[in-house]
């Protein structure tokens, strides 16, 4: 089951960003920030267990652009399509707010290629979305990869 996310959903949250943060597979966030964007999260549940076992943000960046991020499942319930439906949900939650362009910085390219994502120059995106990255431990050496998908109209 795929929900937006609660108050209480947002330790377990951090914790499962830790575990690919540790890695470097994404960027780690700290847990104030995790409750100034609660609203942006949507959460996967186990509907047998009742555990959280993925999440997914959407950031709006400007009027028509928005962000995937901060993608997780939990590496005992990989494969099984959640980060799939976390992504649809996502994409489905831009086009209600009539986002015409979605972007995602990736470690994993041929993930979002299966939704229709196409690898774009970075130095494409507004200058604007780069705040994060002084935060991120590869600042300036960025070796994501990111990708852009154009939503479409209503």
């Amino acid at each position: 089951m795929i929900r937006k996310t609660t108050i209480k959903d947002i330790k377990l949250i951090h914790k499962l960003l830790m575990v690919y943060g540790s890695k470097g597979e994404l960027l780690p966030r700290p847990l104030s920030e995790l409750y100034d964007h609660i609203r942006d999260f949507s959460v996967h549940i186990d509907g047998q267990t009742n555990i959280l076992t993925g999440c997914c943000a959407l950031q709006f960046c400007w009027e028509d652009l928005a962000e995937i991020r901060s993608l997780a499942v939990r590496p005992d319930y990989t494969g099984k399509g959640i980060g799939a439906g976390l992504v649809e949900a996502a994409l489905s939650e831009a086009e209600s707010f009539c986002i015409k362009e979605v972007f995602a910085l990736t470690y994993q390219p041929e993930f979002f290629k299966k939704f229709g994502f196409k690898i774009i120059n970075r130095s494409s995106l507004p200058l604007k979305i780069w705040a994060d990255c002084i935060l991120c431990v590869k600042f300036p050496d960025c070796d994501e990869t990111a990708m852009m998908k154009k939503i479409r109209s209503r």
